[in-house]
């Protein structure tokens, strides 16, 4: 259950990109710089993130290991930016592939991350895809707002 309820935000998030251009999916509400792109970067890097670095202890993958996070804390959604439609979406369909892969290649949803918290605390994976669901579920109403503001439409 917690695995369909993530895909379905996945796929929600992700329509909010359909039929757009490059330049479309740049569109940001002043005055917040949140664009269609620059979300699906932050999501991309999310993914890495909590199943690749912290749930497998494999670090995060390039490009995003070696941004310069110190002079652009929003580095991910920066170099989204320069990335046409079908790589930017290529790259956040990987993502997931990825995360999926590595969620189902877990004994159990008990098992607990190779990285731990500030506390010294593991994740167990159930925590990190009810985290996902909820980190889905605010971007997506990010996303409707941004795309309605684009075309109009609130939901596909």
């Amino acid at each position: 259950m917690l695995t369909a309820f993530l895909d379905y935000y996945r796929a929600d998030f992700l329509d909010r990109a359909y039929g757009l251009t490059s330049a479309q999916l740049q569109v940001s509400l002043p005055p917040s710089t949140l664009s269609l792109s620059r979300l699906i970067g932050h999501m991309t890097l999310v993914e890495y993130s909590w199943f690749q670095d912290r749930f497998d202890g494999k670090g995060e993958p390039e490009p995003y290991a070696s941004l310069g996070w110190e002079a652009d804390i929003d580095a991910e959604m920066t170099l989204a930016e320069t990335w046409e439609t079908q790589e930017l979406l290529e790259r956040f369909k990987a993502a997931v592939a990825d995360s999926r892969a590595r969620e189902s290649a877990a004994e159990s949803l008990d098992q607990l991350s190779a990285q731990t918290n500030r506390d010294g605390e593991h994740w167990s994976l159930r925590w990190i895809l009810i985290h996902m669901v909820e980190e889905y579920a605010r971007h997506c109403g990010h996303a409707d707002l941004i795309r309605q503001s684009i075309d109009g439409d609130l939901a596909r």
